[in-house]
């Protein structure tokens, strides 16, 4: 077992751990935010046919070559085409046919003109100004044509990926199952939402706030319960949780107090322990383990300790395990707006907001940094780190950091 390892090793050593995924279809209605298991290729040209992007009129641009706001070009309205309706004539020198947006071109015309811009009635159109051939055409095809990738394997559907696909009209998609992670509090202080407040107690937010992140990240989140500050009882309920669940994951006792189970408990069980304790603050109270090519890890009771680990060290493993192609947040290079006036014994992971000054990226705290207060989570778009050894540093200092949305 490794102890007090740096943030990127921790990071990696659970990264590299292997996964096995399985595969499921799903309707398209019920395909947002899980995760492709196979590339959809597009199987008709979107657009499929030439359409109009907008009001407007239908013509053959040679037509307009010579037309002027003295002399305009005069064509004769064949018929009105709305969206989905399909044209019945063929557009021929000096004719114009009235169009919607949405609408098929008809064969023989090669340009539009938005309806303001013309003067017309029910039979004719006066077009006072040249309007080149393949103007203003949403050619078939554009966005995509039969065999190109729509969205590739282990890609996120969100909101344009649902666009993108819902246009080739498939009805189902092969998506990989959602793992499910249960998530078990640990420590005799804990009390449940709706109870009243015991003394000395504290409500068990954990398991909520550690669910609505690692939903968010992709997963299935179980509550498994909160069990006293008692080894054998952690170690029973993390063996029941390992049955039904791909991961578990425990808040509290991870540090190195008389009543800080995680590593004792993870042990019970018979799980390989890896490592314990992470140098990094907050959130630096980490345990992770293995039984049976399931990952156990532990968090801090803190629970913005505990967001923080879960972020810098278990979120990509967690991706990984939803058969993520990207699975590490983005990183950046910012400068403090403000001075951090402390010594970094530990590298120092900062809840903070990117805010644009006069075309600089800047990293401003969001708020206490204290290992319980999760308030400044909220608005929190950065994790900005402060390296190991790093002395006070000033305002405009460059930092690290990485991109939460």
């Amino acid at each position: 077992m490794l102890r007090n390892v740096d943030a990127d090793t921790a990071c990696k050593m659970m990264f590299e751990l292997p996964v096995a995924l399985s595969a499921e279809t799903v309707g398209l209605g019920g395909a947002l935010g899980r995760v492709l298991s196979s590339d959809v290729r597009a199987r008709i040209p979107y657009p499929p046919f030439d359409r109009s992007p907008y009001d407007g009129l239908a013509f053959r641009g040679e037509d307009t070559i010579a037309a002027t706001l003295e002399e305009p070009a005069v064509l004769k309205i064949t018929e009105e085409i709305p969206a989905g309706v399909q044209p019945r004539y063929e557009i021929t020198p000096g004719h114009a046919a009235k169009i919607l947006t949405g609408a098929p071109i008809p064969k023989g015309a090669n340009s539009t003109i938005k309806y303001e811009k013309t003067v017309f009635t029910d039979t004719e159109v006066r077009i006072s100004e040249p309007v080149p051939p393949d103007t203003d055409i949403v050619r078939a095809g554009t966005a995509e044509m039969p065999g190109m990738t729509v969205a590739s394997e282990g890609t996120l559907i969100t909101a344009p990926v649902m666009s993108a696909i819902a246009n080739q009209g498939f009805a189902s998609l092969d998506v990989y199952r959602r793992p499910v992670i249960t998530i078990i509090s640990t420590g005799t202080e804990l009390c449940e939402a709706g109870e009243p407040l015991r003394p000395a107690a504290i409500y068990n937010s954990n398991v909520h706030t550690l669910s609505a992140y690692i939903a968010d990240m992709g997963a299935s989140p179980v509550n498994g319960g909160s069990v006293p500050d008692d080894p054998h009882a952690i170690a029973e309920q993390i063996g029941r949780a390992l049955e039904s669940s791909d991961m578990v994951v425990t808040t509290g006792g991870a540090s190195v107090g008389d009543y800080d189970w995680a590593v004792k408990s993870a042990e019970i069980t018979g799980a390989d322990v890896l490592f314990w304790k992470v140098s990094m603050r907050p959130g630096g109270a980490i345990v992770l383990a293995v039984k049976d090519g399931k990952v156990i890890i532990g968090l801090s009771g803190n629970p913005a300790a505990a967001v923080i680990g879960l972020y810098r060290i278990a979120s990509p493993y967690i991706k990984k395990l939803c058969g993520r192609a990207s699975c590490f947040f983005p990183e950046v290079s910012v400068k403090l707006l403000n001075p951090f006036p402390k010594d970094s014994p530990k590298l120092r992971v900062l809840r903070g907001k990117l805010e644009i000054v006069d075309t600089q990226a800047y990293f401003t705290e969001s708020g206490s940094q204290r290992s319980e207060d999760v308030s400044s989570l909220i608005g929190s778009d950065l994790l900005g780190e402060i390296p190991k050894g790093s002395p006070p540093l000033p305002a405009g200092a460059i930092i690290k950091a990485y991109r939460l949305w």
